[in-house]
């Protein structure tokens, strides 16, 4: 994390028609903060879970419970997941930035933020259409969590997710 305080609001999109069906995303973007992009799938990428787990319960069982564990053909672990986003949010200049994130690079961002164990990634729950906030300054992260989005917030950034 560069000089000052870092102040991170995470919004999560809302569930659409196409998050109802559970598919697995393809690492969609962060606009501005590509290292918070959303995790790579690799063969899972488009179906979804029941899916994936019909035709390779072993790799879904693995996914779950091993934090190394990539899915095939290139997929991110949800260790190198937690790598990515702690490094994205060490590079992020001071100020406020609210990047429109997937889930699980919130639960991932709080991982790292808060040093806990990898296989707490699966257990935290971030609702849709929230803004979780990380605070920082020289590698001390704070968490509010749970917050209602706001449309007319103050502090909003623009709509590509870049910092004011």
């Amino acid at each position: 994390m560069k000089g000052g305080v870092v102040r991170v609001q995470f919004v999560t999109r809302p569930f659409d028609a196409s998050a109802r069906q559970a598919r697995f995303g393809h690492g969609e973007p962060c606009p501005g903060h590509d290292g918070l992009r959303g995790p790579d799938p690799g063969q899972w990428a488009g179906r979804t879970l029941d899916e994936v787990a019909a035709e390779d319960p072993e790799g879904i069982r693995r996914w779950l419970t091993d934090p190394v564990y990539a899915p095939p053909g290139g997929g991110e672990s949800v260790a190198g997941l937690v790598a990515r986003v702690g490094a994205a949010l060490a590079g992020l200049a001071a100020g406020t930035h609210r990047p429109v994130v997937e889930q699980a690079v919130v639960r991932a961002a709080v991982v790292h933020a808060l040093e806990l164990p990898l296989p707490a990634f699966w257990r935290l729950d971030v609702r849709p259409g929230t803004v979780t906030t990380l605070t920082g300054r020289a590698g001390r992260w704070n968490l509010l969590l749970g917050q209602a989005d706001r449309a007319g917030d103050t502090d909003r950034a623009d709509d590509a997710g870049n910092s004011r």
